[in-house]
């Protein structure tokens, strides 16, 4: 439907795997998964719930009605017990028992859990994706020299594989950070209102240690080893934070790289993928603008403000819980998710086709390398009789009048001019044998060799396989 607003991250930038995974079929067959792993721990445990009911629940997991669900959520203004009435329509034996002993957290919270995890694990795949073309690219022009900046202003020499492991490194503290985050993700089981479980000690006639078994059976039964020792009514929203801040620091590494990328594009010294057919600019024919790198960052932006969500909603949980999470959490911990996969993405496809112009840069090289040899230049001349002190002075003088010329639009005339001063005992012809771009990089190429021997094993244990949703 064309009259009715659509986001752009469905519509334009995430990929089918999370559209999927946050679609609302994918969200309600996840409750009846949960709806389902109660029942069956409570019929374990000797809850007055057949084998035949859990049965029933089990065969009707996937027929969801959205539109009863839509049309009682309409009279009961609750889209839990909506789908709870839902279900029951389409498993009559087993209507009385679903969700016996729950609250709505329940299934809305270990859900999201749930959901959470799985979309992690793909964006980790993702982002070892991006991993694996900067490693090839690093590799690659390993020795590549190019003129280094700080303050954005040129510098030593550096290599075009050595900026990259730059990037690299960024993104392996995103997935240090990630694994971490799996690592330590809880789920929240069945405990209750207030978290006191106090409905399953009048279930269970006072047996907690049944309690506790039934909650490890639900928790396995979804991959998980823990549930969060204490809670209220819901997970402690510290973990939206911990996950909103992991997206965040993967978008702030790749907007680093596209932001690189865009101005080393502006110089043509490297340059993101350009299609045969692509178009630049709608006035301006010949432009070829760094238009996904340029996207990656307008993302990443937006990914850093919804992650200040999280934070402020944890920060506000009233005692045992207040209700103002809802509706902010529905749509910030989704997005967050589909903007990180688009970001990553995006990031992919500029690393996999990221083009080097090397007689650019080496031309970019050659205008600054004069200036970069000066301090050999000055240890000649000392070892030639000069004045450390008095060749220092004429190495400025000569580079403020050699930039100065420049600036003009002349060509770069420090050489000679050096060559004029009898300081230095050394003609032009002598000065320019220093001029090898690789006497000036030095342990790039070793620095670039080691980091990715210890990269290496990561990316070839990682699965090349994107996950199936298997919820």
């Amino acid at each position: 439907m064309k009259d009715r607003y659509e986001s752009p991250l469905s519509s334009r930038y995430a990929s089918a795997y999370m559209l999927r995974l946050f679609s609302a079929e994918t969200r309600v067959r996840t409750w009846r998964r949960l709806w389902v792993a109660l029942a069956r721990a409570e019929h374990n445990l000797g809850l007055p719930i057949t084998g035949e009911q859990v049965a029933e629940l089990e065969a009707h997991i996937e027929d969801i009605d959205f539109e009863l669900a839509a049309q009682r959520e309409r009279e009961v203004r609750h889209d839990v017990m909506a789908h709870v009435y839902t279900y029951g329509k389409a498993a009559p034996s087993a209507a009385g028992v679903i969700h016996l002993g729950a609250t709505s957290c329940y299934v809305t919270d270990n859900a999201d859990l749930i959901l959470y995890r799985e979309g992690l694990r793909y964006l980790r795949g993702q982002l070892l994706a991006v991993l694996r073309n900067l490693s090839h690219f690093a590799g690659q022009h390993k020795s590549t020299p190019t003129l280094g900046y700080t303050h954005y202003q040129p510098a030593q020499l550096v290599t075009v594989g050595k900026r990259a492991t730059l990037w690299m490194q960024d993104l392996l503290a995103d997935l240090e950070e990630l694994d971490f985050v799996l690592a330590n993700l809880r789920f929240l089981g069945c405990r209750g209102t207030t978290g006191t479980e106090a409905s399953f000690m009048d279930l269970f006639e006072g047996d907690g240690a049944k309690i506790d078994e039934m909650n490890r059976q639900i928790a396995g039964e979804f991959g998980f080893d823990q549930c969060f020792p204490v809670c209220g009514q819901t997970y402690p929203r510290k973990v939206d934070s911990r996950i909103l801040n992991c997206l965040s620091a993967i978008a702030q590494s790749c907007y680093r790289m596209a932001n690189d990328i865009r101005l080393l594009q502006h110089d043509r010294q490297v340059e993101e993928p350009f299609e045969k057919n692509q178009i630049g600019s709608s006035a301006m024919a010949y432009k070829r603008n760094p238009m996904r790198s340029e996207r990656i960052c307008s993302l990443s932006r937006y990914l850093m403000a919804d992650a200040m969500n999280a934070p402020l909603t944890a920060s506000v949980q009233w005692l045992e819980r207040t209700l103002d999470d809802s509706a902010n959490r529905r749509i910030s911990m989704p997005e967050g998710f589909l903007c990180a996969d688009a970001v990553l993405r995006l990031s992919q496809n500029v690393t996999d086709g990221l083009h080097v112009n090397e007689k650019v840069v080496d031309r970019t090289v050659r205008e600054y390398l004069p200036f970069i040899a000066t301090e050999n230049l000055m240890m000649e001349g000392v070892k030639r009789g000069g004045d450390r002190q008095e060749l220092h002075e004429r190495i400025r003088t000569c580079s403020m009048a050699a930039t100065a010329r420049m600036k003009e639009g002349e060509s770069c005339d420090l050489l000679a001019r050096l060559a004029a001063e009898p300081a230095f005992g050394m003609t032009e012809s002598e000065m320019e044998s220093v001029l090898d771009p690789a006497l000036y990089t030095g342990r790039c190429a070793e620095q670039v060799e080691a980091f990715l021997r210890q990269v290496e094993p990561l990316l070839a244990d990682a699965s090349r396989e994107k996950p199936e949703i298997n919820l």
